[in-house]
């Protein structure tokens, strides 16, 4: 396949637009008519493009349309090098290296179409296209009539001319280029559907390619070895805010929404064939999902937790999982301060019964915020910023945490969690989803915190003994609570929710929103689509939860090799013998292990051959063998 000539169209292939349409914009510029004329324009370059008119009489009728002249194409032709087709800008040196295997045929004009060809070092002499005719005051009148590009059949008509050399690969977005297959002008005819995709010509491709590098790839041309990125399928549940989606389909990738999160069954359904899934709280990333994820790389959680992912089973599979950690800490804490003043000041419950026409003006029982202390249980990003807030607001902040941390402002660590409940008016928990949390807060721990004082749990479900915290509600121990999360949660809006907490004065219950904001979301998902975006495109692993973290650059000039193994002895050694043995030269290499996992970053020359790199798979231990370039 190495040794084919490949044959480009010109409009929506290797540029992102149609001419005649970017013409249209700007000879119709201020005309009334403009909108009804670019709509008739648009009409006439589909129905040519899907093989519903023939293209010489779609050229014609809509050149008839415009009053064109000179300047607009002089326009056109001088920012056209800015409407390249993304992946073709990113493979600018594939032109540039086979400059005598590489045709452009078009129903294009060649005042546009040379500006691009001169950038992708095709000479005039491989660009086959029309040519406009002009008056003697420079307007259109139409395309040299004599060229066969102005009629149906023109394309393969000229190819035919050329004798190319065989084979021929077609590569195009419309119907014209499926004919150039059709007459037996080309050997190989593929549907480029990046910039629009026509069903169609689809149906009559030999295969569809999404970017210029998936063409490559299929094609088998030196130093494309890679999977495109086109053809990588990401799987995002439990509605995830859309900016993520557009950041990861605009990297060239094949974006795929759910709404609601999956069961254990019906995510093992669905997780065949898809190499990158993102999931927030509420699905379980289960061993036996990852055994059933035949081509999974990365788990990107949408949220700060990762507990309801299998970190150890990911890890032995190679499969590296990311999250936000910080992006919805804001939210978290705003919610948790106005939760705290909405239970000082009883608001729910007078709200309630204002609601049911009961007027009840009376501050028994409604307490400032100011003096207060508060008990902040887990002291990490979201605790250390309420504990700011908290103090800005006049109260007095104490906390506890297993791990060393930093007091902010004047907090004050406590020596155990005991002393925490005693002394506290206020208790908030910040704390992780680890399995040893499970009801961290019990009968026990509710019967050691001082009468009257309010409880707040917007970290997990089970951190909390709900059963407990109800009777002691009940009982007038504690004098009020807010939970964000619950033991057990409703998977869709649609499924119903029950509690013992249900009913209970002074009792706010809220459906784990603390970091639904539109801040929040969207923040989360930038973070998270950008940590995936640089794991997938150059193997960077900061953030990730479960690997070794290695921050790596862009690959430049080089192919970079990444393995995941085991982290045993002789790994690294094997590895470069095998790098040895097939001759690449190393230009840069980096290794780094955790306690059960290693991961090599290798940069190598461009030069090799592509069977070299089955022995580094089949080194011991390996977990995960991926070619970026």
């Amino acid at each position: 396949m190495a040794d084919a000539t490949y044959v480009f169209d010109f409009d929506s292939t290797l540029v992102r637009i149609e001419t005649l349409e970017a013409l249209a914009d700007l000879a119709l510029a201020g005309s009334p008519d403009a909108e009804a004329v670019r709509a008739e324009i648009g009409r006439l370059t589909d129905q040519a493009m899907a093989g519903e008119i023939e293209f010489g009489e779609a050229l014609r009728r809509r050149l008839a349309l415009l009053p064109l002249t000179r300047d607009h194409v002089r326009t056109l032709a001088g920012r056209i090098l800015d409407e390249g087709t993304p992946s073709v800008r990113k493979n600018l040196a594939f032109f540039r290296d086979n400059p005598g295997r590489i045709v452009i045929v078009s129903g294009g004009f060649r005042e546009i179409i040379a500006p691009v060809a001169e950038r992708l070092g095709v000479g005039p002499e491989r660009v086959l296209c029309n040519d406009l005719v002009y008056d003697a005051e420079d307007r259109v009148t139409g395309v040299d009539e004599a060229n066969p590009l102005s009629r149906a059949g023109g394309k393969a008509e000229a190819l035919k001319a050329l004798d190319l050399a065989a084979p021929v690969v077609m590569v195009g977005d419309g119907w014209t280029d499926a004919e150039v297959r059709q007459a037996g002008a080309a050997d190989r005819f593929y549907a480029f559907t990046e910039i629009v995709r026509r069903p169609p010509v689809v149906a009559a491709a030999d295969a569809e390619v999404r970017s210029l590098d998936e063409l490559l790839h299929i094609e088998g041309l030196t130093g494309r070895w890679s999977y495109p990125r086109s053809r990588m399928r990401m799987l995002l549940l439990e509605n995830i805010h859309p900016a993520a989606v557009e950041r990861l389909g605009d990297a060239g990738y094949q974006v795929e929404t759910v709404k609601g999160a999956l069961g254990e069954s019906a995510l093992i359904e669905r997780i065949k064939g898809v190499h990158v899934l993102g999931v927030r709280s509420k699905t379980q990333v289960s061993a036996r999902v990852l055994d059933a994820a035949d081509r999974l790389m990365a788990v990107a959680a949408f949220c700060i937790g990762t507990n309801q992912i299998d970190l150890d089973a990911a890890a032995e599979r190679g499969v590296a999982v990311f999250n936000a950690p910080y992006s919805n800490t804001r939210s978290v804490v705003e919610l948790a301060v106005g939760l705290t003043i909405a239970l000082l000041r009883d608001v729910t419950d007078k709200s309630a019964a204002m609601h049911r026409g009961e007027w009840n003006k009376s501050a028994t029982g409604s307490r400032e915020l100011r003096g207060k202390t508060l008990g902040i249980i887990g002291y990490g990003a979201i605790g250390s910023q309420l504990s700011v807030l908290a103090e800005a607001l006049g109260m007095r902040v104490i906390f506890h945490d297993l791990t060393e941390r930093l007091a902010l402002g004047n907090a004050r660590r406590t020596p155990s969690l005991e002393a925490l409940l005693a002394e506290s008016d206020v208790v908030s928990l910040h704390v992780d989803g680890r399995t040893e949390n499970t009801a961290l807060i019990g009968a026990a721990q509710l019967s050691r915190m001082k009468p009257g004082a309010l409880l707040l749990n917007l970290s997990r479900g089970h951190v909390v003994d709900i059963g407990a915290l109800a009777q002691a509600l009940g009982a007038g121990r504690i004098g009020g609570a807010a939970l964000d999360v619950f033991p057990d949660e409703p998977a869709t809006n649609a499924d119903p929710f029950d509690s013992p907490l249900r009913g209970l004065k002074n009792v706010i219950l809220t459906p784990h929103i603390g970091g639904s904001t539109e801040e929040a979301q969207e923040a989360i998902a930038e973070f998270a689509a950008e940590r995936l975006l640089g794991y997938l495109n150059r193997g960077d692993t900061t953030f990730c939860v479960n690997l070794p973290n290695v921050q790596l650059a862009e690959v430049s000039g080089a192919h970079r090799i990444l393995h995941i193994h085991r982290n045993q002895p002789g790994v690294l050694a094997e590895l470069n013998r095998a790098l040895a043995a097939a001759g690449l030269n190393i230009l840069g290499q980096h290794l780094k292990t955790d306690e059960r996992t290693g991961y090599v970053i290798t940069d190598v020359d461009r030069d090799y051959d592509p069977a070299a790199l089955r022995a580094l798979r089949s080194v011991a231990g390996t977990l995960r063998f991926r070619m970026l370039h």
